[in-house]
């Protein structure tokens, strides 16, 4: 690895960092990287402002691709090669303003009927059953699991943050009926191996690119239309479906991991809670509004 890829990333460890912000904010280095041909501690402030430029205008990054960039960037320049450039403090990116995608429970169903691998509908299952991101469900160990209080543990969440969820019964029957097909004595999820036959033995959790390939195929044969439905779709479902069904809005922001209540009202915008009324008035309202 470049000399640069190292330091960057024994920087992040140290922070405790996680290690998906590791190398996303490593990649952002490597692509600065990339666009000069040489070592960052090489560039001058100007360098850098034109590589932003240059992504915003002549690549079109979104804001949020432009943030992370920002922060990877920011992150080695102060900390590995203690510059501190006027230009991070006054880069702005904003925060896209997007409401996710939400499917109805009849359509979860639906995908969950079309995926064929008992791992893969088990692992589905778990993380809309316990609204987990997909990195949480992956490294779920047996060891997590508290069936006398019925909770799952989550270990270093978002932000290296622990957390319990309610483990409904139905998603611990499913746990049980997939773990005893391979008795991993760690993981419920193990990595299989290329032939599909080391599950039993692997001190290694499934890779999380594993399920994304089955969730998108499974939502195309079951008919699914709508955009950006993906395994973190579930998860969504699963805070929406509480909210509707009166759960407070504090309990679920503990059990998504939830830094901010803020984060959590936003998902009361995607229930369908007391909008049935509205409708309803709405309707009469507009009645006979327009041309005979």
């Amino acid at each position: 690895m470049p000399e640069y890829y190292e330091k960057s990333m024994r920087a992040l460890q140290l922070a405790g960092l996680s290690k998906s912000t590791q190398e996303a904010y490593t990649r952002s280095v490597t692509q600065l990287f990339n666009f000069y041909a040489k070592e960052p501690d090489l560039l001058s402030e100007e360098e850098v402002e034109d590589f932003f430029l240059h992504c915003i205008h002549e690549r079109g990054w979104s804001k949020s691709t432009i943030r992370i960039s920002h922060y990877g960037i920011r992150f080695y320049f102060q900390n590995v090669l203690k510059r501190n450039y006027p230009l991070f403090s006054y880069l702005k990116a904003g925060t896209e303003r997007k409401l996710p995608c939400i499917l109805s429970a009849e359509e979860v169903s639906r995908i969950l009927q079309h995926v064929t691998t008992h791992h893969n509908y088990a692992f589905f299952h778990l993380v809309y059953s316990c609204g987990l991101r997909i990195s949480e469900g992956a490294n779920i160990q047996i060891s997590d699991i508290d069936s006398d209080r019925m909770m799952l543990h989550i270990h270093r969440g978002k932000g290296a943050k622990d957390r319990y969820v309610p483990l409904p019964y139905e998603a611990l029957q499913v746990l049980r009926s997939f773990w005893v097909t391979h008795n991993n004595p760690t993981f419920i999820f193990p990595a299989r191996g290329r032939g599909n036959n080391k599950a039993s033995t692997t001190d290694q959790p499934m890779p999380v690119s594993t399920p994304q390939g089955v969730f998108r195929k499974a939502k195309n044969t079951a008919g699914i239309k709508k955009r950006r439905v993906t395994v973190h779709t579930l998860r969504h479902r699963y805070a929406t479906h509480l909210l509707e069904a009166g759960v407070s809005p504090r309990a679920v922001q503990s059990y998504m991991g939830h830094k901010s209540l803020e984060t959590t009202m936003a998902y009361f915008h995607l229930t369908q809670k007391g909008s049935e009324k509205a409708n309803q008035i709405i309707n009469e309202v507009m009645k006979g509004v327009g041309r005979e």
